[in-house]
């Protein structure tokens, strides 16, 4: 749709619009009109797109679809008030946004789940060609189209303090990551991971030295977020002591980076401040799995033992709702199941569903997005390195320029690679105990409805920025 008027008449006899509100007549017949708008939302241009976005966000507010913390769930978790023997599942949707999570919902649906969160990193929303404020917005028609109803937890992953920025200007990095934190918190991602492990520094003697700059920054970025969360709502924060992919992280980590951490928010924003709700550590695994010369993964070892040793110490000496486990979704398929029985609050699923996507796409899409790779990616090809591995891990960067082409694969095709897509999220609901999680997500969620303005001027997108050296 091209034009506001030819949007709102498509909407006639379903939704109401009277200056910024927007009222439901019909909502058994929202689910057929979702296809439309959020096709809209995504590729129209100017005022049309940033109604349609608008529309969705307040039809989401009107029938009980709204983005919403999991702080409360993880602080009842930590205070033994909640059950830790499920792990919530954070899932990266980096292609065929709408499709991939219609598949979510749908098995969510049928299991009654409702602790679960859909995130994006920093460096994914360049790649995929989704700012927040689009990725929001495809979520909940997602949640529309397939009759979803209640809170609808979305996450900043990885919000990440590059190094090699922060070197050369510490002042406009962390700017850099607020500037995000803003827009984010803005399109309703009320939960956020601050990323500042990059900068632990191992050569220092002590451990308190070597976690410094990272509880220093996070604390930061903490009062930060407390500064810009919207009335009402308390944004869930987590925070990290050691890199995916590096050496394993220990308790006396954990504790020299919560003892620093704390004092140094209490000392910055006073003693009432509500601080982070879930640390990530390193217990063996990497981003996107370990690739082998011919293009297949290698098998990764998680160290469960570490890891329940820290979830436990982060409820019983912090009361943080545990810890959380990246770099997980290429993981054997018996390896899910461990990880409720080791208390992990969250757990990072990502290049998975990415692989699945690539490997159902038809072969001329397949081979449309590596001849791009090859040409717009040259540098990626490095000695040591077989064409297998190097297409493996740049595929990635294809997903944002053929957006709008798979998005338009037939509906039959779509549908193949939705039912396959359900099926794995089904198949992580119940290794990962989330399922039956409806209500008590629902109950322990404070609803706070935040109405938004009509827009009147198309929205200006904010640069994108180089983020090669960032984690997923």
């Amino acid at each position: 749709m091209k034009t506001v008027k030819e949007l709102l008449n498509y909407l006639e006899g379903v939704v109401e619009v009277e200056g910024d509100c927007v009222g439901v007549v019909n909502e058994a017949a929202l689910p057929d009109k979702m296809d439309k708008v959020v096709y809209t939302a995504v590729f129209g241009q100017g005022l049309v797109r940033e109604t349609a976005r608008w529309l969705i966000w307040e039809i989401g507010q009107a029938v009980g679809v709204y983005p919403a913390s999991i702080h409360q769930l993880y602080v009842e978790v930590g205070t033994d008030d909640a059950p830790s023997n499920y792990t919530t599942p954070a899932m990266n949707i980096r292609a065929m946004n709408y499709n991939t999570s219609r598949a979510v919902f749908r098995a969510a649906n049928k299991m009654d789940v409702g602790a679960m969160l859909f995130e994006i990193a920093r460096s994914e929303i360049g790649y995929t060609g989704q700012r927040p404020a689009e990725y929001t917005t495809c979520i909940l028609a997602a949640a529309l189209k397939e009759g979803y109803r209640g809170p609808v937890f979305i996450q900043g992953d990885h919000f990440q303090i590059s190094a090699a920025r922060y070197g050369s200007d510490p002042a406009a990095e962390v700017q850099a990551v607020k500037d995000l934190m803003v827009e984010a918190v803005d399109a309703g991602f009320f939960n956020i991971d601050i990323d500042t492990s990059t900068l632990v520094d191992l050569s220092f003697p002590t451990l308190d030295e070597q976690q410094r700059l990272n509880y220093s920054l996070c604390a930061e970025l903490t009062g930060f977020a407390r500064s810009i969360q919207p009335e009402g709502i308390t944004i869930s924060l987590g925070g990290e002591i050691g890199e995916v992919g590096h050496k394993n992280s220990t308790v006396e980590e954990l504790d020299a980076f919560m003892a620093g951490y704390l004092k140094t928010l209490i000392e910055a924003e006073g003693e009432t401040v509500t601080g982070i709700s879930k640390i990530s550590v390193q217990t063996g695994t990497s981003h996107g799995g370990v690739v082998l010369p011919d293009g297949t993964l290698a098998d990764v070892k998680v160290d469960f033992n570490t890891l329940r040793d820290l979830s436990k110490t982060a409820r019983d000496s912090y009361g943080l709702g545990g810890a959380v486990q990246h770099g997980a979704s290429t993981l054997p398929a018996d390896a899910f199941n461990k990880f409720p029985e080791v208390g992990t609050v969250e757990i990072h699923l990502a290049t998975g569903f990415q692989n699945m996507i690539f490997d159902n796409l038809p072969q001329e899409m397949v081979d449309a997005a590596y001849d791009y790779l090859r040409e717009n990616y040259k540098n990626e090809w490095k000695p040591g390195k077989t064409e297998d591995q190097v297409l493996y891990s740049a595929r990635k960067r294809a997903i944002g320029p053929f957006k709008q082409q798979w998005w338009d694969l037939p509906a039959e095709k779509q549908a193949q690679m939705g039912q396959v897509l359900e099926d794995q999220f089904a198949f992580l609901f119940k290794q990962l105990n989330v399922y039956g999680t409806r209500q008590f997500a629902k109950k322990k969620t404070t609803r706070v409805a935040i109405h938004k303005p009509r827009p009147h001027d198309a929205a200006e997108e904010a640069a994108e920025e180089d983020v090669s050296d960032l984690a997923d």
